[in-house]
């Protein structure tokens, strides 16, 4: 038989579990308000680095992406699991070192392609690739990323992308120069998987890395010419990188100096709107056809 005051305490407790079950889910979305505000911006993300590409202001957009990159670092410390943010994050650092660092100054365009990579690498475990590629056998790591699927691809494409340029930096190191095998172990993979991602990327890699070294070394002209011809078609000849990249490492390796100088000229001269969407690549392109230009002398 319940008394007045066992009824008051069966009242009271269940106020308390209903109060439990009211307080509780509102203190654990708490936690997680940061990380629901960050994933709550994903389409002005995407709708920033769309605005970004279509840039042809080359000052503008050397100003704006540090804050932006900033932006992204500090939205991953509430995240730090967000692959896609990685991602960007790596995108962004890659293409600021490479469009307006690496011709002024390697050293840092080399610590800024290592950050690149350390987002990525992130990424690419997120994904699936739990083994350091830079500490694996060629053998192990050839194994583990054949198991990955397209999902992976854009964590092995900035990986490899990252890392190479990171490579490229550092020449003189020997340990560096041996990462250039483990990002072309990363790259074929996306080739296998997606030739045409991010604008024929794996093709532009492999084309560099073909065409950038003596047959002696391991460079190998023809295919080189072969993976900057497919990146072309991919982008219907309006990616003015492809060519930039062609005349920088296979025409200045084969000594070929009249097609360097005819190729770089010919990007100089090509019109603002020949791809709108990669406006800022082209931009970047036609200014950096222009450095290799003035240094063609150095090297012919």
């Amino acid at each position: 038989m319940n008394t007045p005051c066992t009824v008051h305490l069966h009242q009271y407790l269940a106020v308390k579990r209903l109060a439990a079950c009211i307080v509780l889910p509102l203190l654990l979305s708490a936690c997680s308000m940061g990380q629901m505000a960050v994933r709550g911006t994903q389409e002005i993300l995407d709708s920033g680095i769309a605005s970004m590409n279509r840039e042809t202001d080359l000052q503008l957009a050397r100003e704006a992406m540090p804050a932006n990159l900033k932006l992204l670092e500090g939205m991953l410390l509430e995240d730090p699991g967000n692959r896609v943010l990685r991602l960007y994050a790596a995108e962004g650092f890659y293409g600021y070192s490479y469009g307006f660092i690496e011709m002024e100054d390697g050293t840092r365009a080399a610590q800024l392609y290592r950050r690149c990579y350390t987002h990525a690498r992130q990424a690419l475990e997120q994904a699936g690739l739990a083994i350091d590629p830079e500490t694996t056998s060629t053998e192990v790591l050839e194994k583990a990323t054949a198991r990955l699927g397209k999902d992976a691809v854009p964590a092995l494409f900035w990986s490899a992308s990252c890392l190479g340029k990171w490579v490229d930096q550092n020449r003189d190191n020997v340990t560096g120069v041996a990462g250039l095998g483990v990002a072309a172990t990363l790259m074929q993979r996306v080739l296998e998987l997606d030739e045409t991602f991010y604008h024929g990327g794996p093709h532009l890699f492999f084309g560099v890395y073909y065409g950038g070294r003596s047959p002696l070394l391991g460079g190998d002209f023809a295919r080189s010419d072969k993976h900057f011809q497919r990146a072309a078609e991919i982008n219907n000849n309006k990616l003015l990188l492809v060519d930039m990249l062609k005349a920088e490492y296979l025409y200045r390796q084969q000594l070929n100096r009249d097609a360097f100088h005819r190729t770089l000229s010919n990007i100089i001269a090509a019109g603002d709107n020949l791809y709108p969407e990669m406006a800022l690549a082209n931009t970047i392109a036609r200014q950096r056809a222009a450095i290799l230009l003035e240094r063609e002398g150095d090297w012919f």
